[in-house]
């Protein structure tokens, strides 16, 4: 499989995960103090966080540099922290990612294979 035909494969999945965090956000609800109080909630939206984490480990170095304004290194050092260490990520840093970065990806991760389509 050609870098290109896998790398398109792994957003596909990234896009997946991002479209799974939002579909949690809209079961439990889009609220901090529901997210901060339901180990449940947090437990799902950490499995999206960490697999996507897991999946950028897997793009090749080639798509990264391309990319090089999407924060791989962070992303992938999410999933380690989630894996490790799941203690030592706070509710409220985890629903930042959820509100602020989650997005910004599943964007991303849309506009990159609507333009890959094209070509």
């Amino acid at each position: 499989m050609s870098n290109l035909n896998r790398d398109r494969g792994i957003l596909l999945h990234m896009l997946t995960y991002c479209e799974q965090a939002d579909e949690t956000i809209s079961r439990f609800g889009n609220d901090f103090s529901v997210f901060s109080s339901d180990t449940v909630y947090q437990n799902a939206a950490a499995m999206c966080l960490l697999q996507i984490g897991e999946l950028s480990g897997h793009l090749s170095d080639a798509f990264k540099s391309i990319h090089f304004q999407q924060p791989w290194r962070q992303i992938k050092g999410l999933r380690n922290i989630i894996a490790h260490h799941y203690g030592a990520i706070d509710a409220e840093t985890t629903w930042e990612i959820l509100q602020d970065d989650l997005p910004a990806l599943r964007v991303f991760c849309e506009k990159t294979l609507a333009e890959e389509m094209k070509e």
